[in-house]
């Protein structure tokens, strides 16, 4: 399931960046470059920009509702302790949360030249 969710949601991503990046801005885009001056005949008189900003709305749709999905399909999922973790545990004991350990670092001397 999080799998193909997952597929959804790269090829959503890709489908944005590809339609935000065909929109005109202030500098014709990247629209000119696959001869974006015959945009306008296709999509009528106002060009690509109605097309092209609901394409825009409906993936960034799209993303945020596969994005919400994945994060609470992989809350769901049971998370599991690294092997470093088991090893701490069974070597020192589960700790509980009342304990405390002070931990006590050697001061070192100061070297003979300053003494």
């Amino acid at each position: 399931m999080i799998g193909f969710i997952l597929f959804i949601h790269i090829i959503v991503c890709l489908l944005l960046i590809i339609v935000v990046l065909l929109q005109q801005s202030r500098g014709a885009g990247l629209s000119g470059v696959f001869g974006g001056g015959g945009a306008g005949s296709l999509f009528g008189g106002r060009g690509a920009a109605p097309f092209l900003t609901k394409a825009t709305t409906v993936f960034a749709v799209a993303f945020m509702l596969t994005s919400i999905i994945l994060v609470t399909l992989s809350g769901v999922r049971k998370t599991t302790r690294s092997a470093i973790e088991k090893e701490m545990e069974r070597t020192m004991g589960a700790p509980s949360s009342t304990e405390t350990e002070e931990i006590e670092l050697p001061i070192p001397a100061a070297p003979e030249s300053l003494r």
